[in-house]
């Protein structure tokens, strides 16, 4: 049977990327910056996803409102890691969810033309309490791969799937540590 649940990233010995939609007012200051800065809240969760395919689902590659520029972040390993360590299923019981720091939800992967795949994508939210950490001492640096995306989604529409599969990221299986593995029902 194939494994459902596996983290599949673009990731080295030190860092993982994930992948987050904004809009223009956001993004141009991250990106400056090289970290996130105001207008970014600090007092929301945030969701990344270590899957590019998942976050082109779900901002129609960067045409929805308010999440036009597609960023590259690239975390610690060990920010990452610490995150997942406080994470908390959002099937779980709610009461747990609520006191939770870090929200960890499963969705169905996506295919180059955004069809479900038979295994499935984590999505991780930042909640309030780690939101500084992540911003100022987890994020190694942040890339605009917004011109990446619309040429992938020009060749996809244009029929040239071969091309467009060529230009997506490299993921692989990402290891975690066992107990956290078990207690997020990731598959080894």
């Amino acid at each position: 049977m194939t494994p459902q649940h596996r983290i599949r990233a673009d990731h080295d010995a030190r860092t993982i990327v994930v992948y987050q939609a904004y809009s223009p007012a956001v993004a141009g200051p991250a990106l400056r910056a090289k970290r996130f800065v105001p207008p970014f809240s600090f007092n929301r969760m945030t969701w990344i996803k270590p899957s590019f395919l998942w976050l082109m689902h779900r901002s129609n590659w960067a045409q929805k409102s308010g999440q036009e520029r597609i960023l590259a972040v690239r975390i610690t390993r060990a920010g990452w890691e610490e995150a997942l360590s406080q994470a908390v299923l959002t099937t779980a019981d709610p009461s747990a969810v609520a006191r939770a720091p870090v929200h960890v939800q499963w969705d169905p992967e996506r295919s180059l033309r955004g069809t479900s795949l038979n295994h499935y994508s984590i999505q991780v939210g930042i909640g309030r309490g780690l939101i500084r950490t992540f911003a100022e001492e987890w994020v190694v640096d942040i890339t605009d791969v917004t011109p990446t995306v619309q040429k992938i989604a020009a060749l996809r529409q244009g029929g040239r799937s071969a091309q467009a599969q060529r230009l997506l990221p490299p993921e692989r299986i990402c290891p975690v540590p066992s107990a956290v593995a078990k207690r997020l029902g990731i598959d080894s």
